[in-house]
């Protein structure tokens, strides 16, 4: 979807094949809509549960057969970009000769300091699963070298929270907690924290709201009204749990919502904090703004 943008913008004809039943499936899907509907004005097509069977090499091109509708296609095209998921390549190195583990994919298994069973074996980023991104491995390779040679810098504590248990081991759904996620398509999609379908996976009560950009002066100006930004809170104890945004630049703007997310604080300090205007920015300060019912530039219902 990312590249499939960037080579629609440069005048190519983009027909995407997706094997599922939606796109960017890791969002919420209400966000994710925003994003559908404007590629498929800058896109040929998105074909939802396509399946490719055979790509084959022709002199003026690739032919592609693919499974769509119940109906197969053959259809030649200039170029094929094969974007499928990744598997760990931790093979070849060694390993099996020492205690460092693996679980069923292949992935290293690692602490909350990034040792693995071998004691002085680290590994960081894509090799050890979770989220693949590059600001995630940095990340990593941080609370590494904090481990390794103490705590970095001057800072007197550790770079990754207490979020371990007591073998020190921590899971998979902390450490992505703390990761925000960007897809870099046209509008941008960006979230951290919790999102909608894991709250109604786990039965966690939240209370939506959501600012349209369409009210926001910045966005009108940037003639960019596609988008949205989204907070997912305690309705108990206001506090913000999750944070999603698409629109433009929506990959800088989501660093707020996750220091509020890491900070845990309430609704009320993120409205209560003066944004300039008129910015992108504003959306976050007037989404939390509309939990209470007062936001200036759109309506909501006041809270009881």
């Amino acid at each position: 979807m990312e590249l499939g943008t960037v080579y629609a913008a440069l005048g190519s004809e983009v027909t995407v094949a997706e094997a599922l039943g939606g796109i960017l499936l890791g969002a919420d899907a209400d966000l994710v809509r925003l994003v559908q509907e404007r590629a498929e004005k800058a896109f040929k097509e998105i074909r939802l549960n396509a399946k490719v069977t055979q790509l084959k090499p022709l002199a003026g091109g690739i032919e592609v057969a693919m499974t769509a509708g119940g109906a197969e296609k053959r259809e030649v095209y200039d170029r094929v970009l094969v974007s499928i998921g990744r598997t760990p390549n931790g093979k070849d190195l060694g390993l099996e000769k020492t205690k460092v583990q693996m679980d069923s994919k292949g992935f290293i298994q690692v602490d909350a300091s990034q040792r693995t069973a071998e004691p002085d074996i680290f590994a960081i980023g894509d090799v050890t699963g979770g989220m693949m991104l590059a600001h995630k491995a940095s990340k990593d390779a941080k609370a590494a070298v904090d481990a390794i040679f103490g705590t970095a810098g001057n800072m007197k504590e550790p770079l990754i929270p207490a979020c371990e248990d007591e073998t020190h081991k921590v899971s998979q759904a902390c450490r992505n907690h703390l990761i925000p996620a960007v897809v870099f398509t046209d509008p941008e999609l960006a979230w951290c924290g919790l999102n909608e379908a894991e709250a109604k996976a786990k039965n966690i009560p939240v209370q939506i709201v959501k600012f349209p950009w369409s009210a926001s002066g910045r966005a009108i100006t940037l003639e960019r009204t596609d988008g949205a930004t989204k907070l997912l809170i305690d309705p108990q104890t206001e506090k913000i749990l999750g944070v999603g945004i698409c629109g433009a630049g929506a990959g800088e703007l989501i660093s707020e919502g996750l220091l509020a997310v890491e900070m845990g604080l309430k609704a009320r300090d993120l409205a209560r904090i003066v944004h300039p205007h008129p910015t992108l920015s504003e959306t976050l300060m007037e989404c939390a703004e509309m939990f209470y019912g007062h936001a200036t530039h759109a309506y909501s219902r006041k809270r009881v």
